[in-house]
């Protein structure tokens, strides 16, 4: 795929790129943009540094939003994809190619719309970089209930899987090496959903299973962005369709080596004990309306259940089903086997795929009632234990799906 490119510094070579990547993103990249040409400024000053906008050729004015930003003397490079050619996952291809052809150190990748991005943010996930590491990971303060497909599947899962706790394998923003963009370049794992908003999954799940140095870095703020928090409560979007195919389908191409890996260990933190730490935002939680999503998904799937879940699994939703809203609770062990269930059903297409994530969709809203009903009370740090524990049930129950996996 080509990309237009406007270059008008003439830059062809640098040592350090922080891409953003947009899609009609006018309203917030100058933002984004200025807050990353200063921490270019402060903190990679003996380095060629250029700030490039990776865009979807946006109809807003991005692209000239982006080049009337403030960058402090940091050279920008507008690129963009043919029009109709749409996807984070694009954007972040040609990324790559012009870390490659700018024979560049390392880059950082960072969203358009953040409001809360500070130079801190490009120093923790720049510096580790030129530290050996191949890839970093963001590690923000969140909100309990923001990020609900993270904390019930993508943290969960992929921990249990490739047995590395990076608490965000989905969080958007990241860092880099050459050498990890020319493996993302080269990889014949590539398709559709990854193209989409399948690409933070599954850059994390490559990383981690090159065998190559991963950390995280830890950015003090919580991440905000120009749209308002969202209810766990709402219609899932199209990431949650990208994320959950991507991950199954990248459990079907690293079977060998997460069916040997048995326990999680720590992954590296940079940047703890920055002063600069703020609390999240509030979020609102509709514990009636996910509920009723639960219970709607429950009365028109029940006859895909019985095809799609163990007999266990089958008695132990319909006892859930049968609980009231103050008292719903889904067993983390159900939840868990709930997904590798529906892993080893995608495997073996036991169902139209997109049927099938219809299915999970509801179930989702199940296990998030739960787990606002179990965390209500909780400070932010004793639902993050919480969520540790639930980790590690995960990683108890594996078991189960190694030995259904090939049955």
């Amino acid at each position: 795929m080509t990309f237009q490119e406007e270059n008008p510094s003439g830059i062809s070579k640098a040592d350090i790129i922080v891409g953003i990547p947009s899609y009609n993103e006018a309203g917030g990249i100058a933002h984004t943009t200025e807050q990353a040409a200063l921490g270019l400024k402060e903190n990679f000053s003996q380095m060629a540094s250029v700030i490039i906008n990776c865009d979807n050729t946006s109809t807003d004015g991005t692209g000239q939003a982006f080049m009337n930003a403030e960058s402090h003397g940091i050279p920008k490079i507008s690129i963009a994809t043919p029009r109709g050619i749409r996807g984070k996952g694009n954007n972040l291809k040609n990324l790559f190619r012009k870390v490659l052809d700018m024979d560049a150190k390392a880059a950082i990748v960072v969203e358009a719309n953040l409001r809360s991005i500070s130079p801190v943010w490009i120093r923790n996930l720049g510096e580790p970089l030129f530290k050996d590491f191949a890839f970093v990971s963001p590690l923000y303060v969140r909100h309990k209930y923001d990020g609900t497909i993270t904390n019930n599947i993508a943290y969960p899962l992929s921990r249990c899987l490739y047995g590395r706790r990076v608490r965000q394998p989905i969080g958007g923003d990241c860092g880099l090496s050459s050498q990890m963009a020319g493996i993302f370049l080269k990889s014949p794992l590539w398709d559709e959903d990854v193209s989409q908003f399948g690409i933070d999954i599954w850059m994390s799940t490559l990383a981690v299973n090159e065998g190559l140095p991963v950390c995280q870095a830890f950015l003090g703020k919580p991440k905000i962005s120009t749209t308002k928090p969202k209810d766990p409560a709402l219609d899932m979007g199209p990431m949650f369709r990208h994320m959950v195919v991507t991950l199954f389908n990248l459990m079907n191409a690293f079977t060998n080596k997460w069916t040997t890996t048995k326990w999680s260990k720590p992954t590296a933190i940079f940047g703890v004990g920055i002063s600069d730490v703020e609390a999240p935002p509030a979020l609102k939680v509709s514990k009636d309306r996910l509920y009723m999503k639960f219970r709607e998904g429950f009365n028109t799937h029940w006859d895909v259940y019985r095809t799609l879940f163990s007999s266990e699994n089958l008695q132990k939703i319909r006892e859930i089903a049968s609980l009231d809203l103050d008292h719903f609770e889904m067993p983390v062990p159900v939840w868990a086997r709930i997904l590798f269930d529906c892993a080893i059903g995608y495997r073996r297409k036991i169902l139209d795929r997109s049927r099938l994530l219809e299915v999970l969709i509801p179930l989702h809203y199940g296990m998030t009632l739960s787990f606002v009903n179990k965390t209500e009370g909780m400070s932010h740090h004793q639902a993050e234990e919480f969520l540790e524990d639930l980790c590690l049930v995960f990683e108890q129950s594996k078991p189960y799906l190694i030995y259904r996996w090939d049955q």
